[in-house]
């Protein structure tokens, strides 16, 4: 199973910004996603994460400003970034929790987003 992250870079602050994550190789079907970052001198944190029915659920800092979304017909998770502030420059990381059970197993590369202010 591979996941495939792709989308970031480096935008202004109050830009925009769509990262991808395609999954290959998994038999899993539909399984609930989400997206991670981690910053430097920081720990890792929850960004938001999508069940395979589309219920969402977001982290405070980004409620409001990020959405989730999947294709599943694509096996693609998105994270469409909106009005982006210099704390959001991280790697982004996508993820995909196994069925099963519940943890997550597979992991993305991570993708770079740098927000300049």
């Amino acid at each position: 199973v591979q996941l495939q992250a792709s989308g970031g870079g480096l935008v202004q602050a109050g830009g925009s910004l769509r990262l991808s994550c395609e999954t290959r190789g998994s038999r899993d079907g539909r399984t609930d996603m989400g997206w991670y970052r981690l910053a430097p001198g920081k720990a890792r944190e929850f960004v938001a994460d999508i069940t395979s029915g589309g219920r969402a659920n977001y982290h405070g800092s980004v409620k409001g400003r990020f959405i989730i979304s999947r294709d599943n017909a694509k096996n693609t998770l998105y994270l469409q970034m909106n009005s982006l502030k210099p704390e959001d420059t991280a790697v982004y990381y996508c993820a995909k929790i196994d069925s099963t059970t519940g943890l997550y197993d597979y992991w993305g590369q991570g993708t770079q987003v740098t927000v300049s202010s």
